[in-house]
């Protein structure tokens, strides 16, 4: 990497769910001191950054996305000096820590939240989006809850109801308010001093929102209005940003990583998030891909994915960002069904599939975040009851669905197709009991396939779906036209086939990944009879003129003028 041009260009993130990666005490939910003790399959992979998921103290309502405490860790994961302990030993390594900044709401047992509620004229009753009843009576307006139902809980002692737009019990803080602005910036503040690298910062571009809250337009047929476009990229968004850069980031930017995680955010609001000069965010977590599989009715009315959306919505994006501004590269996160089981293969190419899906990935022009399983290849595990599930989302969206006369066993099927459980089931360790994620009784079922899929079956294995993720990670650090090199999409209208190249000065590579099951013909424009294959997914001889099912190549070419 040139010196001016910023480390995490080059940078691979992992991402670390602390429920259920790996427990170290046998009360079968994991922990801090679990992941301290798994650093070293980490060091193999090559990660050079971890993100962790929240551990701060937490009710558990949204498994610790509702946050009472910032500046602590929850019991369950341990304790601030197991923190301190697992940040020294990954700087030991080289490697930096992310946490998660969760301050589009805290918990409802946040102390801040308790002085709110306490009475109209408490001097916190500002730190939260409280209103007085409807005309009739009924809530402040028409929106609704992304965990289903109303976005407004009404306070029984106060009479006043209070904004949530995820649960009841999490409810928005007011960033209107200057003073919550501050207390979040000193918290921050608080975080790097103790030596965090940086933060991803969970729907941060809702912070903003239109005070006056007005109705959202309703569907047809729809029990609430969608209330987005008052706070998704919000009025004050940038300003908010801005403010938080100069509060906290300035003159700690150069080894600090920030990205925001921005539901709805287009292209042209990234430009301006990323953009350095704007001093905002390193990078964005933009939706737009992973939500070309919804159907008309959301995340839960589930479509084939037609790969020619998902080319058209990466490659916006690759050639939006080209100039100014960065990408983050994702399949998988905590919020995410397994990719090898939603655009691959988890059956008989499980292997072909995941790695072919890597790569792709991995050769666009951003930084990558690989979720925790996802270089093993862990798949969705097929939930098939409602007991099985631990997510409020997928929950909720249960008992209101099925209540509303919709098929329970419909239901149940886009559950186990798009829930969030399937992320978060235990990290896959090894064959025996538990996976050897734990020694009690997991907080939630591992999937039955880890017998087959896990880590001790893989690492150092040729051929396996972690020995291709480490030569991706390895690929982005050893070859700058991997994190440098510009962008081209080719074939976009071809069904089956992602092809497109990277290029920096001379240097060029073709990269190829076939999203089907069948073997396929490639067009003469793509086909190099003369190139040097730098990296396959797949062991035998090599037709230039065919994809074999799930394979991926990465052709290096050298071109002049």
């Amino acid at each position: 990497m040139t010196p001016s041009e910023p480390w995490w260009k080059s940078a691979v993130v992992y991402q670390i769910y602390p429920r259920s990666f790996a427990d170290s005490n046998g009360d079968g939910i994991g922990d801090l001191p679990g992941i301290t003790a798994h650093l070293d399959h980490l060091v193999a992979l090559g990660v050079d950054v971890v993100w962790l998921s929240p551990v701060y103290p937490s009710p558990q309502d949204d498994n610790g996305y509702d946050i009472s405490d910032y500046q602590d860790v929850d019991p369950v994961f341990g304790s601030l000096a197991d923190l301190d302990h697992l940040l020294a030993e990954l700087h030991a390594r080289g490697m930096k820590l992310v946490m998660d900044l969760v301050v589009n709401h805290t918990s409802d047992e946040h102390p801040w939240f308790v002085e709110s509620r306490a009475s109209k004229d408490n001097p916190k009753r500002d730190w939260y989006w409280w209103r007085p009843p409807a005309a009739d009576g009924g809530q402040p307006n028409n929106w609704g809850s992304f965990f289903s139902g109303s976005a407004w809980e009404r306070d029984e002692a106060t009479g006043d109801y209070f904004l949530h737009l995820f649960s009841r019990k999490q409810p928005d803080l007011n960033w209107e308010n200057p003073e919550v602005r501050q207390a979040v910036y000193a918290m921050m503040r608080w975080w790097l001093d103790r030596g965090v690298d940086g933060f991803r910062m969970d729907v941060i571009n809702m912070i903003s929102k239109d005070t006056a809250l007005p109705d959202g337009q309703r569907a047809a047929g729809a029990p609430y209005g969608d209330g987005g476009p008052s706070f998704l990229n919000g009025p004050r968004i940038h300003e908010f940003i801005q403010e938080m850069h100069a509060e906290v980031f300035e003159g700690r930017e150069a080894e600090l990583i920030t990205v925001g995680e921005m539901p709805a955010v287009t292209v042209e609001h990234a430009v301006l998030f990323t953009d350095p000069e704007r001093r905002e965010l390193d990078m964005v977590f933009q939706f737009e891909h992973v939500g070309l599989d919804h159907g008309p009715g959301g995340k839960w009315d589930v479509r084939t994915l037609d790969l020619r959306d998902l080319k058209r919505s990466l490659g916006r994006w690759q050639e939006a960002l080209a100039e100014r501004g960065w990408n983050s590269l994702y399949w998988n996160n905590h919020d995410q069904p397994r990719i090898v089981s939603r655009f691959g293969d988890d059956g008989a190419h499980r292997t072909a599939s995941a790695t072919m899906l890597g790569t792709v990935l991995h050769l666009h022009r951003g930084t990558p975040y690989v979720y925790q399983g996802e270089e093993l290849g862990m798949a969705n595990v097929g939930f098939e009851r409602v007991d099985q599930l631990r997510d409020i989302e997928s929950l909720n969206h249960h008992a209101h669905a099925v209540a509303g006369g919709a098929d329970p066993a419909a239901v149940m099927a886009a559950i186990a197709a798009m829930g969030r459980d399937n992320a978060r089931t235990p990290m896959q360790w090894d064959a025996g009991p538990q996976a050897g994620f734990t020694t009690g009784t997991p907080w939630i079922d591992v999937n039955p396939d880890h017998e087959t899929v896990n880590a001790a079956a893989q690492v150092g294995v040729e051929g396996s779906v972690f020995e291709h993720y480490r030569r991706l990670v390895a690929l982005r650090h050893d070859e700058p036209v991997v994190a440098l090199g510009d962008f081209t999409m080719l074939l976009p209208d071809h069904p089956t086939v992602y092809a497109f190249t990277r290029r920096l000065g001379d240097d060029e590579l073709l990269v190829l990944g076939n999203f089907s099951g069948a073997q396929v013909e490639l067009p003469e424009e793509v086909v190099e009879r003369d190139a040097a294959l730098l990296l396959g997914n797949l062991t035998g001889d090599v037709d230039p003129a065919v994809l074999r099912p799930w394979e991926a190549r990465v052709l290096r070419r050298t071109v002049t003028g």
